[in-house]
């Protein structure tokens, strides 16, 4: 068995799951990130960093082709060894989005995720002065 990241990584890429990965088996492209399975020794320690829930098994059922695409963009991308800032280039778009800040939906341009997402609150909290 091993992790693979799922479409849910996509425009989202908080790499928070590679400041944990023990061994360094993360790959950046432009708008997502993937896991050499060769490389993971299915430690699991990524899967509750992402906050999209995107890192699967790849044992569940439908994932096969995200193995595939796992493999093939991690032969090529970049490896990624350290957390990143978050950046979010949707900011600027103007388009609206609701996302859970302090118990609140609150309107962002963040991303295409579910209302329930925290990827913004929680970048916020992170950034914000003391």
């Amino acid at each position: 068995m091993t992790y693979v990241v799922n479409d849910s990584c996509i425009r989202c890429k908080t790499t928070d799951c590679v400041a944990v990965c023990p061994v360094d088996c993360f790959y950046e492209g432009e708008n997502m990130l993937v896991i050499h399975p060769d490389e993971c020794i299915d430690c699991g320690v990524c899967v509750p960093e992402c906050p999209v829930d995107a890192i699967k098994a790849d044992s569940e059922p439908g994932l096969e082709k995200w193995l595939s695409l796992n493999t093939e963009y991690a032969r090529i991308w970049p490896k990624i060894t350290v957390k990143k800032a978050l950046s979010f280039p949707k900011i600027q778009s103007g388009g609206i989005r609701a996302v859970r800040q302090n118990q609140r939906i609150i309107p962002c341009d963040v991303c295409d995720h579910p209302p329930a997402c925290d990827v913004y609150s929680r970048s916020v909290q992170a950034t914000a002065p003391a």
